[in-house]
C-alpha cells in the first residue's frame, strides 16, 4: 500500500493558523460566559426580587375589588400569576445551572430564608418563587423564563461571514509566510535540473534576507565554477586536436610496417573520440528555445547513424511506439541517444562469442516518454551502478581496453535534466545493463 505523503509547508501553516483560530475563539467563548455569569445572575435576581415585591404588595394595599383584575392583567401581560402554596404540591428544584444557582442565593438572601424557588410546581413548568401574607403562603409562577436567550438565527450568519473571513485571513497570512520558502524551494529545483534560476530577492525578513543571500552567493560560484571547467575542459580539447591531426598526418606518411600503422591510427582514433567528449561535455547549456520532437523518429535516426543495424554481430530487437512527442531540443537528445548506444555497443557485447544483444524500446505513459536500452553484456556491479551517471566514472569491466573517458553517461544524464527528465541505470534479466531515460510529454 503507497504511503501517503507528509502535507506540504503551505497546509502545516494553513492548519497551525486554524487550530489558533479555533481554539483562541473556543477560549473567548469560555471567558466570555464567565465574566457574564455574575452580571446575569445578579441581574436575574433584581428581577425576581422585583417581581415578587410588587406582586406582594400590590395584593397587601389593593382594593379588594379591583384585586382580581390585577392578577388578570399581571397574568396576561407579564405572565405572572399567584398561586396559594400547599403542602402536598409537588416540586422539582430550581435549576443548578451557575447562574440560576447564584441568582436563587441572591433572592433567599434577600427576600428571607423561608423563600422557596423551583423550577416545575404539580406539573407546571416556570420559574415559582415563595413569599407570605402573614401566615398564608404564596407562589409567584413566571411564565417567561429568564434565563431563556433569544438571539434569533441571525447569528448562524454572522459565524458563517466571521468563519469564512477568518479561512481567507489565514489563506493570505500562509502564502504571505510562505511564499519566500516556496520561491527557494522553487529555485532550489531548478538548481538541482542543471538550470540556472534567478536570483532570489534579498528583502524582507532578516533570517530569508540572509538564506535568499547565501543561496544567491552559491549559485553565482557553481555558475563560476561551471564556466571554468567548461573553458579549462574546451582549451585542452582545442590545444590536443592540432597534434592529434599532425601526428596522425606523419604516420599516414611513414613507410612503417602496416600492422603497426594500422594500430597507431587505431590508438589516435581513441584519443580524438576522449578528445570529442571533453568537447561535448564543456559545451555549455544551449540558449535555443525547445521545439516538439517526435521521439519515435529521432530513435530510428540514432539507431541509422550509429550503424549497428547493418553490423552483421549485432541483433537489435525494436519495440517503439510511434508519435511519441517531447518539448525539447532535437540535437541534445539525438547526442543522447547516440552515447546510449556507443555506450551498448562498447560495453554490452558478450565476452565470449562478442555478440551485441540489444533491445530498444520507446512507449508513452500518461506523462512521460520513456526510452529502454538493454543489452545482455558482462554488465555492472551492483554497488557501481548509481556512480557511472557521473562524470568520469566507469565500471571495471570498461576500464581496459575500451574508448572512453568516462563522459557519455553524463551526458546523457546532463541532458535528461536540460528537459525536466531522468536517467537510470539497471541491472538487466539475467545480465547486462539496462538504460532507462524518462521525459515529459510535450503538453
Amino acid at each position: 500500500m503507497k504511503s501517503l505523503s507528509p502535507p506540504g509547508l503551505f497546509w502545516r501553516t494553513f492548519l497551525l493558523i486554524l487550530l489558533l483560530l479555533v481554539a483562541s475563539s473556543a477560549a473567548w467563548v469560555q471567558s466570555f460566559r464567565l465574566f457574564e455569569r455574575e452580571p446575569r445572575a445578579q441581574q436575574l435576581a433584581e428581577q425576581l426580587i422585583s417581581i415578587v415585591n410588587i406582586t406582594r404588595s400590590a395584593l397587601l394595599y389593593s382594593d379588594p375589588i379591583t384585586r382580581p383584575a390585577l392578577l388578570t392583567e399581571l397574568a396576561d401581560s407579564q405572565g405572572i400569576r399567584i398561586v396559594p402554596l400547599e403542602q402536598s404540591d409537588r416540586v422539582r428544584p430550581f435549576s443548578d445551572r451557575p447562574v440560576a444557582r447564584r441568582a436563587s442565593e441572591r433572592v433567599m438572601s434577600t427576600l428571607g430564608p423561608r423563600t422557596r424557588l423551583a423550577a416545575e410546581v404539580n406539573g407546571v413548568s416556570g420559574i415559582w418563587v415563595s413569599f407570605a401574607i402573614d401566615s398564608d403562603e404564596y407562589w409567584v409562577v413566571i411564565e417567561r423564563d429568564p434565563l431563556a436567550r433569544n438571539i434569533g438565527t441571525q447569528w448562524i450568519g454572522w459565524a458563517v461571514i466571521t468563519a469564512i473571513a477568518s479561512l481567507l485571513g489565514g489563506v493570505a497570512i500562509t502564502r504571505v509566510v510562505n511564499r519566500p520558502l516556496a520561491r527557494l524551494s522553487l529555485a532550489a529545483r531548478e538548481l538541482g535540473a542543471g538550470q540556472t534560476p534567478e536570483p532570489l530577492p534579498q528583502s524582507g525578513p532578516t533570517e530569508i534576507a540572509t538564506v535568499n543571500a547565501s543561496f544567491n552567493r552559491m549559485v553565482a560560484d557553481l555558475a563560476q565554477a561551471g564556466r571554468d571547467r567548461t573553458l579549462l575542459l574546451a582549451g585542452i580539447s582545442h590545444d590536443l586536436r592540432t597534434p592529434l591531426t599532425r601526428l596522425r598526418l606523419e604516420i599516414e606518411l611513414s613507410d612503417m610496417p602496416a600492422e603497426a600503422r594500422a594500430n597507431m591510427v587505431a590508438d589516435l582514433e581513441q584519443m580524438d573520440q576522449i578528445v570529442a567528449q571533453f568537447l561535448d561535455y564543456a559545451r555549455s547549456e544551449p540558449q535555443a528555445p525547445k521545439s516538439d520532437v517526435d521521439l519515435s523518429i529521432l530513435v530510428e535516426q540514432a539507431i541509422a547513424a550509429s550503424r549497428l543495424d547493418r553490423d552483421r554481430s549485432v541483433r537489435i530487437e525494436r519495440s517503439i511506439e510511434g508519435g511519441v512527442r517531447v518539448q525539447g531540443l532535437a540535437i541534445e537528445l539525438a547526442r543522447a541517444l547516440a552515447n546510449l548506444l556507443t555506450n551498448a555497443d562498447r560495453y554490452g557485447r558478450d565476452p565470449d562469442s562478442g555478440r551485441l544483444e540489444l533491445a530498444m524500446g520507446l512507449r508513452r505513459t500518461p506523462r512521460e516518454a520513456i526510452i529502454e536500452i538493454a543489452d545482455h553484456g558482462p554488465g555492472v556491479a551492483p554497488e557501481q551502478i548509481d556512480q557511472l551517471p557521473r562524470p568520469f566514472v566507469r565500471g571495471e569491466s570498461a576500464r581496459t581496453g575500451v574508448a572512453g573517458a568516462g563522459l557519455g553517461l553524463a551526458i546523457v544524464a546532463r541532458v535528461a535534466r536540460l528537459h525536466g527528465g531522468t536517467l537510470a541505470l539497471s541491472a538487466n534479466a539475467p545480465r547486462g545493463l539496462r538504460a532507462t531515460l524518462r521525459l515529459p510529454l510535450a503538453g
